[in-house]
């Protein structure tokens, strides 16, 4: 018996996504976290077709940052590739901070990384800093020698400080469209000057929320395809139902909408998306076919940290309901 003329099988490699702050009740920046909830995270990720992450650690104190990624890194599971380290080299402003605790945004320094990659048995591969934070384009140089890519993020910088940061090494702007002051100028300002840099990959949260859809359909015409990527910014919110949830320090709050904001306030704080979602919301605010929109969240980002998805994912995808139906994963 065959299915639904809408529905149509497809298979494509896992799902890989480098920005993930908690996931089924799970925040990887707890301090109290365990390598048993971990890997609860981990699995519940796989139903969603996600085989590969980058656990992404938010501003916070040394100690806090340590304890939890003392545990992510002696998690002994392939799925996780690496940390994402976002912060602390933020812009301290309100609008470009976002949701990230203000007291705890610093200048950039190599000794503050270097204990903190310490702490995380060398795992940080990805560090999303602001340019225009003091000491930002040495730090963009030495992680960029040591091998670790570097993500333009929560920024207020100007064009040149801009400029200057891709020439120093920087490679991928952090969600896009956010992490950026709510009013800018027509132009120049961050979004375009990022858009435009062709050294740059792009992160989009493609949720509804972060971006509408028009802008989608607008940033991944100009960046091209191949230097899109798809991430969830996803929190422990993710898979669970509407409620209080923490990131760290940080209250969320969870709403019948989807939507995580700052607890009592309606700013945004990551989210609580899920990658396959992402992907079929995605082709429905682009028009581009799915075969397309997959890449960017699989062998996309994977090309970008130059390492490889991992196992295949089978799903059923719904062209007029725009849903993605995860069936299976295997190994």
């Amino acid at each position: 018996m065959t299915g639904p003329a809408s529905v149509t099988r497809v298979e494509f490699p896992g799902l890989f996504d480098l920005q993930i702050n908690g996931f089924a009740g799970v925040d990887f920046n707890a301090p109290d976290l365990t390598s048993d909830a971990v890997g609860v995270a981990l699995e519940t990720m796989r139903a969603c077709g996600v085989t590969r992450v980058l656990p992404t650690l938010i501003t916070s104190s040394l100690a806090d940052f340590a304890a939890s990624a003392r545990v992510l890194a002696s998690v002994n599971d392939d799925a996780i590739a690496g940390i994402h380290m976002e912060g602390p080299y933020l812009s301290p402003d309100d609008g470009p901070r976002g949701a990230h605790p203000r007291e705890h945004v610093t200048a950039a320094s190599t000794d503050d990384f270097e204990r903190r990659q310490a702490a995380a048995l060398g795992r940080i591969v990805l560090v999303t800093l602001a340019p225009e934070v003091p000491g930002a384009l040495p730090l963009i140089e030495s992680l960029v020698a040591a091998g670790v890519r570097v993500a333009i993020g929560h920024t207020a910088a100007s064009q040149q400080q801009l400029a200057d940061a891709v020439a120093a090494g920087a490679t991928l702007a952090t969600h896009l469209g956010n992490g950026c002051a709510a009013v800018l100028p027509r132009h120049p300002n961050v979004i375009w000057e990022q858009l435009a840099a062709d050294a740059l990959y792009a992160s989009l949260i493609v949720d509804g929320h972060h971006l509408p859809p028009a802008t989608v359909k607008a940033m991944v015409r100009a960046k091209g395809v191949d230097r899109t990527i798809l991430v969830t910014d996803a929190t422990a919110a993710a898979g669970r139902v509407p409620g209080r949830y923490r990131m760290g320090a940080v209250d969320c709050e969870l709403g019948a909408d989807g939507r995580v904001s700052l607890a009592g306030t309606p700013f945004l704080a990551g989210s609580s998306l899920t990658l396959d979602r992402a992907i079929a919301t995605t082709v429905r605010f682009t028009g581009l076919p799915i075969e397309t929109v997959i890449p960017m969240a699989s062998a996309i980002p994977a090309q970008y940290l130059g390492k490889t998805t991992a196992g295949t994912v089978t799903a059923d995808w719904d062209t007029e309901r725009f849903e993605l139906r995860i069936l299976n994963v295997t190994p």
